[in-house]
């Protein structure tokens, strides 16, 4: 055994030792697997339910979707930009709506700011130790992860490209290195024509439903049709004035 593989073992021993002395009688199962199973076991159950949700973003897209489909549109929120100091409001478009970011709709400590649904030990989502909401809690760890996803797709490259079967579906293509991230329907047309959908629905939008990835050529080929049709949008604009 080298020097570097007993320096490991070793390490491991220690953060199993640490991680069954924190862990309680009840774990989810698929998280505790995976954190068993990796070369650098995690000291800590946060720290295994954090990078679970971490090595499966699709699967946290997904289910923060679900939860904030579960909480529903607040009453009189409408989605809109900020126009000054809004508390809490987006300045463009391009960022997910989120109403329970904002002062007017946030549902307080032990709540999710992204789904408004209440978060539980660990950043869990479900209350699998019936203990209630954690109080200091205000993000589930999977919509942490799903945010991260919406806000910055081009760092989920590698797993949205496996989603695809490495093709690019504008040309059919296989994915080349220089492929880009890219939204189906442009975030503008979302402003512009969707605005008005319930609130979860529009989070599709920014998630796995409307992300994909194509080529560079394919990619620029369709930005320049888009940034046509913005400006013929703008020109009728302002003829309309």
């Amino acid at each position: 055994m080298t020097k570097t593989s007993e320096w490991r073992a070793e390490r491991n021993r220690k953060a199993l030792a640490r991680l069954e002395k924190a862990l309680p009688a009840v774990f989810p199962a698929v998280v505790l697997r995976r954190a068993l199973a990796r070369p650098f076991i995690p000291p800590m159950p946060r720290l295994a339910v954090d990078g679970y949700w971490r090595a499966h973003p699709l699967r946290a897209d997904a289910l923060a979707r679900a939860l904030a489909a579960r909480s529903g549109t607040p009453d009189g929120w409408t989605w809109r930009l900020a126009s000054g100091d809004d508390d809490g409001l987006a300045t463009t478009f391009r960022a997910p709506p989120a109403p329970y970011r904002e002062k007017a709709f946030s549902r307080g400590p032990g709540h999710c700011c992204v789904c408004g649904q209440p978060v539980f030990r660990f950043g869990w989502h479900c209350d699998l130790w019936e203990a209630g909401p954690n109080p200091r809690a205000r993000w589930h760890t999977a919509c942490v992860v799903a945010w991260q996803l919406w806000t910055a797709p081009s760092d989920h490259i590698a797993i949205l490209k496996k989603r695809q079967g490495r093709r690019c579906p504008q040309s059919g293509k296989r994915l080349a290195r220089t492929a880009e991230v890219d939204h189906r329907q442009p975030l503008y047309r979302v402003w512009s024509e969707q605005r008005h959908l319930p609130w979860p629905s529009l989070l599709a939008f920014w998630g796995v439903p409307n992300l994909q990835v194509i080529n560079r050529d394919a990619h620029v080929a369709k930005c320049a049709i888009e940034a046509d049709e913005r400006k013929r949008w703008r020109a009728v604009a302002v003829a309309d004035i």
